[in-house]
C-alpha cells in the first residue's frame, strides 16, 4: 500500500537526511515513505526519551532543534551534539536496548516515531538502507570525535565558530539554511553546556565574533558574511561530516 501524502511529508526530512550521505534507490526511497509515523509535538525543554529508558520505537525529527546530553551526578548538564530535522538520534537504540544518555527538545519540535520492529523488516528488505543508517550512525560518531578535540584542545573562540560552521553546514545538506546564514534557536546556555564554557563566556565570546565582523546574530538568526573566515576562525574542516558534494 502506498502511503498518503500527509505521511510523505513526514518521511521527506529522512529522505532529504539520507540523500545527504548516500544515494537511494526509487523502491528504498518509497520504502522509507511507507513507513508508519505516530507524530507528535513536543515543547521546549521536552525530553524525547531519557537516559535508562528502554525505547521500543526511534525518533525522527521532523521539525525544531533538538540534542543529545547527560545529566552529571551534581546535577550540571552536558550537552554531546545538536540534532536538526531528518536525524534520529536515538538511532542507536535499534541495538542498544538501554539507553545511556537523554535526548531532548531545545525548542518545540515535531517527533516522528517509528517501531523499531517494521524499521528492522525495512532493513532486512532492503540491505542499502542498513548500510546508509549504518553510515549516518558513524558520521555521528565521528561528530563526537570531533567535538571532543574541540573541547580539549581548541579555545573557546574557536569553538564558537567551528559549531556554528557545522550547524551551517548541516543545515544547508538538508535544505534548510540560506547561503550566508541559518536559525539556530540555541540559546546561550545551551551552548555553554555544549562547548564546556559559562555563560559569561559564551556571551563573551560572541561579542568577539560580532566585534571580529564573523557574525551577526539577531536572536535565533544568523548571519555569516563571510563563512570562509568563521571557517578559519573556527579550523573547521567538513569533512568529518562526510556529506555528498
Amino acid at each position: 500500500m502506498r502511503s498518503s501524502l500527509h505521511e510523505q511529508s513526514q518521511a521527506n526530512a529522512l529522505l532529504r537526511k539520507l540523500s545527504s550521505v548516500a544515494d537511494l534507490s526509487d523502491e528504498e526511497k518509497q520504502a522509507v515513505l511507507d513507513l508508519p509515523m505516530n507524530v507528535k509535538v513536543v515543547d521546549a525543554d521536552t525530553d524525547i526519551v531519557r537516559d535508562g529508558e528502554r525505547p521500543s520505537v526511534c525518533a525522527l525529527i521532523l521539525s525544531g532543534f533538538v540534542c543529545r546530553y547527560k545529566i552529571l551526578p551534581d546535577g550540571k548538564r552536558q550537552i554531546m551534539g545538536f540534532y536538526i530535522p531528518g536525524d534520529i538520534p536515538d538511532l542507536q537504540s535499534l541495538h542498544l536496548h538501554v539507553m545511556d544518555n537523554s535526548v531532548g527538545a531545545l525548542v518545540g519540535s515535531s517527533i516522528a516515531s517509528i517501531p523499531h520492529q517494521n524499521l528492522r523488516d525495512v532493513l532486512r528488505r532492503y540491505p542499502n538502507l542498513g548500510d546508509i543508517l549504518w553510515r549516518d550512525a558513524l558520521i555521528d560518531a565521528a561528530i563526537f570525535r570531533e567535538w571532543m578535540i574541540g573541547l580539549g584542545r581548541r579555545s573557546a573562540y574557536q569553538r564558537m565558530a567551528h559549531v556554528l560552521c557545522e550547524l551551517q553546514i548541516r543545515l544547508k545538506a538538508v535544505r534548510l539554511a540560506r547561503e550566508n546564514g541559518c536559525d539556530v534557536p540555541v540559546t546561550q546556555n545551551e551552548f555553554a553546556d555544549a562547548l564546556g564554557l559559562s555563560t559569561v563566556h559564551v556571551n563573551r565570546v560572541l561579542q568577539d565574533l560580532r566585534k571580529d565582523g564573523l557574525i551577526v546574530l539577531r536572536g535565533s538568526t544568523l548571519e555569516i558574511p563571510d563563512f570562509g573566515a568563521l571557517q578559519a576562525a573556527g579550523e573547521f574542516d567538513p569533512t568529518y561530516l562526510h556529506l555528498r558534494r
